[in-house]
């Protein structure tokens, strides 16, 4: 083989070929953190802000006025709230899908994505947790939901699903939180030595006196393992525990033993499609081309025509039970959903999440970023219509034909759903200017030592 057919192979091979010098990670992974962030941050911003206004707007007016307000009516009690509430968990499982399950496989392409991963898991759960609250219509009696102690021997019903949805997104926010925290802070005392003024005093609090010492290593090596460890079967645990939401009641379309895996596989393949959406524009925006390569879109891009593919088995699995059941409710209730009022969510379902992902089957497909972003834009509406077709076609076509009813979202409904989007972004703009936005310390771990390489040039 020819020297520069060896170069390209060796070149091929690495992950982030164009890093030559560990010092050039500092220094670009922090210029998002120092320098001006640029018209079109501004912009996305301003966006954020006035969709943020208009949630609490909506929000206040639908506390002021009542539920009345939604278009939540009998039969159908969880409409655009509950499907969007089980959207935004699904989102959060992926971040720590990426951070913990692949740190114990220790895959080699996690360190440029699982930063901006984790803190998507984070502000995907407190959007998720939002919901439960806005569902119950009256907010000064959410605290009912949470078991306190008290004289009149009150106590939640545990029964309810909201109640299950309380210890779960709890539960995981407070994991996912501190492990996002965790982290941090090696790179955090990066950009404290490199920040002046407020910035500069900001870090040098969540840093926790971080100077890298060998016993500080080690005491963050065994707690970040023993997080990640805590971590991973919450993934699996916390998503089957919102399946059970639906699973556990008599339903037709929601009385099924595959709800809680195929919650799951759900999750992880939304999750995947939303770090795809948001890492693009933050790639281009600050200059992060080096770091965030076509290897690392191209394994997601895989990751996400798995689980989609789990997905459609999912789908045909249901579809296939219903018919081979016998059972007459059951058939005619996927049978609605396909052909009756509600086609359009279904077949909106069925195209985004089961033909469009068929594309990543192809190399020249899954090496286009801009051509991954489109398809991870699909991917997020098809998996927002699938809770939308679980929850409303169910409910709104049971077994007694005087309690059918049609249900159509209200203008706040959906003011408040694409709100959520707007707090969503807001969040993780303002991250990607105070937190750096890939993992410093563990992508130099990766990285080819300079010294090795010279000796094996001569």
């Amino acid at each position: 083989m020819s020297t520069v057919a060896k170069d390209r192979t060796a070149r091929g091979a690495l992950t982030h070929p164009d890093i030559t010098r560990l010092d050039d990670v500092n220094r670009d992974v922090l210029k998002p953190l120092t320098g001006p962030p640029g018209k079109a941050w501004w912009m996305m911003l301003a966006l954020c802000g006035a969709g943020i206004g208009m949630f609490f707007g909506a929000w206040g007016w639908q506390m002021y006025r009542g539920i009345g307000v939604s278009g939540l009516n009998a039969p159908v009690g969880w409409g655009v709230y509950i499907t969007t509430f089980v959207f935004w968990v699904g989102i959060a499982h992926s971040g720590t899908l990426i951070s913990a399950i692949l740190f114990l496989f220790r895959a080699p392409w996690r360190q440029s994505i699982y930063r901006a991963a984790e803190a998507m898991t984070v502000f995907a759960v407190m959007t998720a947790g939002l919901f439960p609250l806005i569902h119950v219509g009256r907010l000064w009696h959410a605290y009912w939901l949470i078991p306190y102690p008290n004289s009149r021997f009150l106590w939640p019903n545990f029964k309810s699903p909201l109640v299950w949805d309380v210890f779960a997104v709890t539960t995981y926010f407070t994991v996912s939180a501190v492990f996002f925290y965790l982290g941090t802070i090696p790179d955090v005392a990066a950009a404290r030595d490199r920040a002046g003024g407020l910035r500069k005093k900001l870090y040098q609090v969540i840093s926790l006196g971080w100077q890298g010492t060998d016993r500080q290593w080690h005491h963050f090596g065994k707690a970040y393992i023993f997080l990640a460890a805590l971590a991973t079967p919450l993934v699996l645990s916390v998503h089957s525990v919102v399946s059970w939401d639906f699973a556990m009641s008599i339903v037709p379309g929601w009385h099924a033993t595959i709800f809680a895996p195929y919650f799951v596989a759900g999750a992880i393949f939304s999750g995947v499609g939303m770090v795809i959406t948001l890492t693009v524009p933050m790639r281009k925006f600050f200059g992060l081309e080096a770091y965030l390569t076509t290897k690392h879109y191209d394994a997601m891009a895989k990751l996400c025509l798995l689980t989609s593919m789990i997905v459609l088995y999912a789908y045909m699995s249901e579809f296939f039970m219903a018919w081979y059941s016998g059972e007459e409710i059951e058939r005619t209730a996927f049978w609605n959903r396909l052909f009756g009022d509600y086609w359009w969510a279904t077949w909106i379902m069925l195209v985004c999440n089961g033909m469009v992902p068929i594309m990543l089957w192809f190399k020249r497909v899954r090496h286009s970023i801009p051509a991954l972003f489109v398809i991870s834009i699909f991917i997020n509406i098809g998996m927002w219509f699938e809770r939308f077709v679980i929850v409303v076609t169910s409910l709104h076509h049971e077994y007694e034909p005087f309690a059918w009813g049609m249900y159509r979202p209200s203008v706040i409904e959906m003011m408040i759903m694409v709100g959520s989007f707007a707090w969503f972004g807001f969040w993780f703009l303002l991250f990607t200017r105070l937190l750096p936005p890939i993992a410093i310390q563990e992508l130099k771990e990766v990285l080819p030592p300079p010294m090795r390489k010279q000796k094996e040039a001569h």
